[in-house]
């Protein structure tokens, strides 16, 4: 699970540092070289989406997501273990829904051609959707039977408060 978090992390990574080349590559052609390039914007969107879903994935192995945990921390131990189960199942259901409906969605799309790009597939641009659910459901299935993993990274170089 740490080679696929790895994998996703990296993934993300390489995506957003491409969409923070690309975007700025667009500025300049179109205010500096006054002819502006057309696929600079499609990546973009192309990049986002991989941040997005293979990202998010990642993200959400860590804890790190956005989540409201005022009211289950303030339950007795056992309801908010309930509590945090009943979050991980819906969750699941996410990803199953990821899985199955983005799977049909890259079938639909797989013989169409971005105008920009008419080497790619449309559904390649929406595999990360599959994907992103399937590593999803993978972290899910991971902490519900061991817990939330330990930060690869850790709190090395956070100076303690004294």
């Amino acid at each position: 699970m740490d080679i696929l978090y790895q994998a996703c992390v990296i993934t993300g990574c390489v995506a957003l540092v491409l969409i923070s080349a690309v975007i700025p590559w667009a500025v300049f052609t179109r205010y500096v070289l006054n002819s502006a390039a057309s696929w600079p914007e499609p990546l973009a969107v192309l990049l986002t989406i991989v941040v997005t879903f293979i990202g998010a994935a990642a993200g959400y192995r860590l804890n790190l997501h956005m989540n409201v945990g005022y009211f289950a921390g303030k339950l007795p131990d056992r309801l908010r273990f309930l509590a945090e189960l009943a979050v991980q199942l819906l969750m699941g259901l996410i990803a199953l829904f990821m899985i199955i409906w983005g799977w049909r969605l890259v079938e639909v799309t797989w013989h169409n051609t971005i105008a920009d790009f008419p080497f790619l597939s449309v559904g390649v641009t929406y595999l990360p959707i599959p994907v992103g659910g399937l590593c999803l459901l993978l972290f899910i299935i991971e902490r519900i039977f061991l817990g939330v993993p330990p930060d690869p990274i850790g709190q090395h170089g956070e100076v303690p408060l004294d």
